[in-house]
């Protein structure tokens, strides 16, 4: 009995797949894309928040839904710079951590970089934030505008400080706390290894000296060093209330600015125009997968229909992709998705006029097998080179872009599985153990002997 039903999944294991195939997609639509779509729409009658119904849906940029926009400019003028790149990435962390309150995942935060030709004689550089769904940009700015500019410095004399290249750039954390002594509320910091290796070698060399500790370029304390203090950590003594210490502990457990910056400009995208926008993507992608489904029909008959059913489990696969990691879908992610389409047609195509040619000497399955095989170098050389343009454009663009080059990424990759895998599957379950001509002529419509 056992070789028997073992025989039996042999002989019916791309039937079983494809079946397999169908149930995953069906539920990675309805999980993903269906049944979110109804919260969303229900949620809407009951006039709930973005914050609660962020959850439900495939997260949108700021230029499908609106939200504001900010313009920073970070003064850089007194960094070294080799320093300078090292500081904008503590600084984009820093400002990551301090927007998250707002339960927005989608926030982008871009550090421009300066051109070639300006890059020696910077002394600031742009820091563009965009918020989708907050409509006030005065919120964001009074939250960014409360993180502290920390700095330990080393006080020679009366009016004489020393920089000491110790920031908020190399704190850990921060937490409030009661002196041991005095029972006086301080905040203890605790630093990076880098950050405590510099706190050490500053004591160490400064025996007696006052470290004097700026928050926002104002003197809040200033201890005397009196041996050296070789670890990761610190505490700030001053006149604190309780409630003051708390405050600038919660601060700065978010992370001090390693730099200073400086709102430029801020302004708000229309929902109405981002509505637009995405109302427009849509109909352009379901136009382009309906004439690219009728293409394949019209040129390949039934072997057309189980393309356009690989096409549309690439379609359910990428939005729930997409879902499952969080990406943001952009204007501009929706031209990538719209191209990654035509690519999965591309490999099709490929593969369908390869076993054309095949099944004019071979019997179908064989036919099958061996137009897979030959049309799969042409694919991967093709697709390759796409993924290869996709991270370099990924990694050397702006926001805009990227929201490109990663719909775009992903969409060759998982194009490619549809037309290799699953086109491959479902072929072989129509035609189980019939090669007769006749069986080629309900896949592939008739042609001559």
């Amino acid at each position: 009995m056992f070789f028997i039903f073992m025989d039996f999944l042999k002989k019916q294991k791309y039937r079983i797949l494809s079946i397999f195939i169908i149930l995953t997609i069906s539920c990675l639509g309805y999980f993903y894309i269906v049944q979110p779509e109804i919260n969303a729409r229900i949620e809407d009658k009951n006039e709930t928040t973005l914050e609660n119904k962020k959850d439900n849906v495939i997260s949108l940029g700021l230029d499908l839904v609106g939200g504001s926009q900010l313009v920073y400019s970070a003064d850089i003028s007194n960094i070294e710079k080799q320093a300078i790149d090292g500081s904008m990435n503590s600084l984009k962390t820093v400002l990551e951590k301090r927007l998250n309150p707002f339960g927005v995942a989608e926030v982008s935060i871009t550090i421009e970089r300066p051109s070639v030709f300006t890059e020696s004689a910077e002394k600031s550089r742009r820091v563009i934030i965009q918020i989708p769904g907050v409509a006030d940009p005065e919120d964001a700015k009074a939250m960014i505008g409360k993180i502290p500019t920390l700095e330990f410095k080393i006080q020679k004399g009366l009016d004489e400080f020393e920089d000491t290249g110790l920031t908020g750039r190399y704190l850990k954390t921060s937490n409030f706390s009661y002196h041991g002594t005095t029972s006086q509320p301080i905040v203890t910091l605790d630093f990076t290894d880098e950050g405590g290796k510099i706190f050490g070698e500053l004591t160490s060399n400064n025996v007696g000296e006052l470290m004097a500790i700026f928050l926002d370029g104002q003197i809040i304390s200033a201890p005397r060093i009196n041996a050296p203090i070789i670890a990761n950590s610190a505490i700030i003594e001053g006149n604190f209330t309780k409630e003051e210490a708390k405050e600038l502990s919660n601060n700065l457990k978010f992370g001090a600015l390693p730099v200073p910056i400086s709102i430029i400009s801020s302004n708000t995208v229309s929902p109405s125009l981002g509505q637009e926008v995405l109302s427009l993507g849509v109909k352009a992608a379901l136009l382009g997968l309906l004439f690219v489904c009728v293409f394949l029909i019209y040129f390949y008959r039934f072997a057309g229909f189980v393309a356009s059913l690989a096409l549309f489990s690439y379609s359910v696969l990428i939005l729930s992709i997409f879902k499952l990691f969080g990406f943001v879908f952009t204007s501009a992610g929706i031209a990538g998705f719209i191209i990654s389409i035509g690519m999965a047609v591309d490999a099709n195509v490929l593969v369908f006029e390869r076993i054309r040619e095949e099944l004019r000497d071979r019997k179908t399955k064989e036919a099958i097998k061996v137009g897979f095989k030959r049309a799969w170098l042409s694919i991967r050389d093709g697709n390759l080179s796409s993924i290869i343009t996709a991270v370099i454009l990924f990694y050397t663009t702006t926001a805009l872009v990227r929201g490109f080059s990663l719909t775009f990424g992903f969409g060759v990759i998982v194009s490619m599985f549809s037309a290799i895998v699953i086109t491959r599957i479902f072929l072989y379950s129509l035609i189980g153990e019939d090669n007769s001509f006749k069986m080629k002529e309900r896949l592939f419509g008739k042609f001559k002997k």
